[in-house]
């Protein structure tokens, strides 16, 4: 078992920065990679980025490439979304999931944590 805890949502904005936290911890040599998602009321989740947890390779969806970047810390086991150029569109909530190495699906997901952007 994984367990994925988020942190740093909040109310920004248009324009300006947020971090998103997501601490793992259990099995986490289980883990492939680690991926953020969002949710925007009344929409169905989308993809946001995702970072390769050997190696830590990254990819991100086209809305948000060159604004948002994903890191790592790996003493912590804690992966980062670093958000810039926020936009009220990026209202949502934001979830951490870990891709289970084994059966490539996203198996483990944090509580999520609210995104808000003011125009």
């Amino acid at each position: 078992q994984v367990q994925l805890v988020e942190s740093g949502g909040g109310l920004v904005q248009a324009g300006g920065s947020l971090r998103l936290s997501c601490a793992a911890s259990g099995r986490t040599s289980s883990i492939y990679a680690m991926g953020w998602f969002r949710q925007a009321p009344g929409k169905e989740r989308e993809f946001v980025g995702r970072m390769r947890w050997s190696g830590g390779l990254t990819s991100y969806a086209d809305s948000v490439k060159g604004r948002f970047t994903i890191s790592r810390d790996n003493a912590k086991n804690t992966v980062y979304l670093q958000m810039n150029s926020l936009k009220p569109e990026d209202t949502a909530v934001y979830y951490c999931a870990a891709q289970d190495l084994r059966t490539q699906d996203y198996t483990y997901w944090g509580q999520g944590t609210q995104v808000t952007v003011s125009s």
